[in-house]
């Protein structure tokens, strides 16, 4: 496995939702704060940002072309040709709410989710986006949702509190049946975003910890990579062969000290695992 490399040195306050696009061969991610998307061809290494209207945090490629966004306002379609953004499901997700994290899994839904901005003070809400854009609420009761994603078969969904340092694996067929999948109770930070490998292990990024850490299918740790940041924040497999982990980082809530420290906070990252991510499917729409 080669080594944790600084691929875009995009300086991102809150660098998170990276989604891998196969027609483009491109990494889309966002800086939250920031309100832009960025982009990133691994194999030209050319990178470049759009400014978004609003904020947006996750992202899913479509069979129509073009991105599937979960924002702040709702659900929105972006067409990188133009750069234009189509707010096509207006939602309220309630005063000082906006979006986090979100996933393309297996079972052909968008599951994506709102928390409170004020460091998830008050619960959000996980919602289900199923392929024609039907979306309902599916969860509540999460404050920091991270670690959405599906195992290769479909009868497990992840989800994680941060704030509760906890993972859980849900039955997506009976959402009130859910078990503990892992802890990182004791540790700083907690479990942020995740991807799933061709195996059915679960790469998390540990915000707080310097760290990813790969998850066996018992919840048992298999590995830990550590990273050059304190703040790592969201994994996605990529690459014309999804061989390559990115990670997004970010500088949210550093010292100017701790930032000088670690130059590259908020920016992206990849290395190669030795394992493929698991094949989602577009969203059809």
């Amino acid at each position: 496995m080669d080594g944790v490399r600084c691929v875009v040195d995009s300086q991102d306050k809150l660098g998170e939702g990276p989604c891998w696009s196969p027609r483009e061969g491109r990494l889309y991610w966002f800086d939250i704060k920031g309100r832009k998307l960025n982009w990133h061809e691994p194999e030209s290494g050319r990178f470049g940002r759009y400014d978004l209207p609003m904020r947006a945090s996750a992202a899913a490629p479509r069979t129509a072309g073009g991105l599937l966004l979960a924002t702040e306002r709702g659900l929105a379609f972006f067409d990188p040709g133009s750069g234009k953004t189509d707010l096509r499901q207006p939602m309220d997700l309630g005063a000082g709410f906006r979006s986090n994290d979100a996933a393309m899994c297996v079972d052909g839904c968008f599951w994506w989710s709102s928390m409170d901005d004020d460091g998830g003070k008050r619960p959000g809400v996980i919602f289900r986006t199923r392929p024609g854009g039907f979306t309902e609420p599916v969860i509540e009761g999460i404050h920091i949702s991270n670690s959405l994603g599906m195992s290769p078969d479909g009868a497990r969904l992840y989800l994680a509190d941060t704030k509760l340092s906890t993972i859980w694996a849900y039955d997506p067929q009976d959402l009130s049946k859910r078990r503990v999948f892992a802890t990182t109770k004791g540790q700083n930070g907690g479990p942020d975003g995740s991807a799933v490998d061709v195996a059915g292990f679960l790469w998390n990024a540990h915000w707080g910890e310097w760290k990813v850490v790969r998850y066996a299918p018992d919840g048992s740790v298999d590995r830990v990579i550590k990273m050059p940041v304190e703040q790592p924040s969201c994994c996605c497999f990529g690459g014309p062969d999804r061989s390559i982990l990115f990670v997004t980082s970010a500088w949210e809530g550093l010292t100017d000290a701790a930032r000088a420290g670690q130059p590259h906070s908020g920016s992206l990252f990849a290395l190669d695992p030795g394992v493929r991510g698991l094949e989602t499917p577009l969203f059809a729409a």
